[in-house]
């Protein structure tokens, strides 16, 4: 058997070297031993194979932890002076090839270091990974994709009946609403016998409720149309400035009651174009009762319709940057914004408060959904839709239909 070198035993050991030298040769791993100041005291041969790996001489000039771990000795006798039994810190060593650990044998105040590769760190982990065939990982491939497609059936199953309740819940409330509604207005016109002003009131309040369950329900109808996949647009040459003037006026007394100014631009030049009437309406009064509800008393609202050039991009362009400057930018869509003067939206919410059920003022009332159904009506056009806005600084949004029918 090959004996490992001894360099200088101390007198007193309880453990002579020659002992602890046979006891390490019959470990596979590289092991070096150093007394407290890092001075080399002997190594198996796994441990002097990898010195001379890595270019070291062994003797007695040699420090394990100056020379090879580039550790400060003071470092590690200060952590077993403070109570340390054992240093199981890792260090780089042999210039990043190898890790190392210290640990203390408090009987003889030895320090024992045990050398690892990375390489033997990197095999070691991949050795228990498990080892799959490419069979067997196309068929847990496989697998995985008729879960995720059965999965992903049984939600829009799930979503189906959603829709399909919806639909008949909002069928179901649809008429008797409308018999509601009517007797209303009889009853405020004094058909019926005179009221007093108080009796008005309430009979106001109650009809402007009723409104809202009618608009409620007619957002639920629409939704359900369009997720069903069964919208159908009702397009037919109509005049812009008459649907939206129409509209206007219907609103005109519930921003009366709520303190809140109307205001309406709609500009003599736009032309008469294909549009749906009533979904063009439905629209733009989500976007009047979305601005409605978040404009305090005070406050006013915007609504305009312009002529506008809408860019749109198509692999048929010309990619010429001196022959689109010299197109005559005519323009081919009508531009419909409602501005606020309410409290505003933050930039990351810009793109969410058009999905369905999302509400950012959890405090306001609403199911989320009349701007989620602005946006399918909108793209249902050949349209889009967004909105511009600040905290503090009101709220734009605003809507493209294109004039063209190609």
């Amino acid at each position: 058997m090959k004996r490992s070198p001894i360099i200088e035993v101390p007198a007193n050991e309880s453990l002579p070297l020659t002992s602890l030298a046979s006891l390490l040769n019959m470990l596979e791993e590289p092991i070096l031993v150093s007394d407290r100041t890092g001075r080399f005291l002997l190594a198996n041969p796994p441990g002097e194979r990898r010195l001379a790996a890595h270019g070291f001489a062994l003797g007695p000039d040699l420090n394990l932890f100056d020379d090879l771990l580039q550790a400060s000795p003071n470092v590690i006798a200060d952590r077993i002076e403070n109570g340390e039994a054992q240093i199981d810190s890792k260090f780089e060593c042999c210039s990043g090839g190898a890790m190392a650990r210290i640990r203390w044998a408090p009987e003889a105040d030895w320090l024992v270091v045990t050398l690892e590769s990375k390489e033997t760190q990197i095999d070691a982990r991949t050795a228990s990974a498990p080892q799959h065939t490419v069979q067997e990982l196309l068929q847990e491939r496989e697998i995985t994709y008729r879960n995720l497609l059965a999965a992903y059936l049984r939600l829009q199953e799930v979503n189906r009946q959603k829709t399909v309740f919806l639909a008949s819940a909002a069928h179901e409330l649809k008429t008797p609403l409308a018999v509601i509604k009517g007797y209303y207005d009889l009853l405020l016109t004094g058909s019926l016998g005179k009221l007093t002003d108080k009796q008005r009131d309430i009979l106001q309040e109650s009809k402007d409720s009723c409104e809202r369950l009618v608009r409620l329900v007619s957002m639920f109808l629409n939704y359900s149309a369009l997720e069903s996949g069964k919208l159908v647009l009702h397009l037919r040459e109509n005049d812009l400035r008459d649907c939206l003037g129409e509209l206007a006026t219907r609103w005109h007394e519930a921003f009366v009651r709520k303190q809140v100014r109307l205001d309406s631009s709609l500009n003599s030049d736009v032309p008469i174009f294909k549009f749906d009437y009533q979904k063009v309406q439905q629209t733009v009064a989500n976007l009047l009762d979305n601005a409605l509800k978040h404009t305090p008393a005070g406050g006013y609202v915007h609504l305009r319709a312009e002529l506008h050039f809408w860019e749109r991009r198509s692999t048929e362009e010309i990619q010429s940057s001196d022959r689109r400057r010299e197109r005559v930018q005519t323009p081919n869509s009508i531009k419909i914004s409602v501005s606020d003067s309410g409290p505003g939206i933050a930039s990351e919410h810009h793109q969410e408060i058009f999905e369905d059920f999302v509400r950012v003022d959890r405090s306001s009332s609403g199911m989320g959904l009349g701007l989620a159904i602005a946006k399918r009506l909108v793209q249902a056009h050949r349209g889009k839709i967004w909105v511009d806005s600040e905290p503090r600084r009101g709220s734009a949004f605003t809507f493209l239909l294109p004039t063209d029918t190609h």
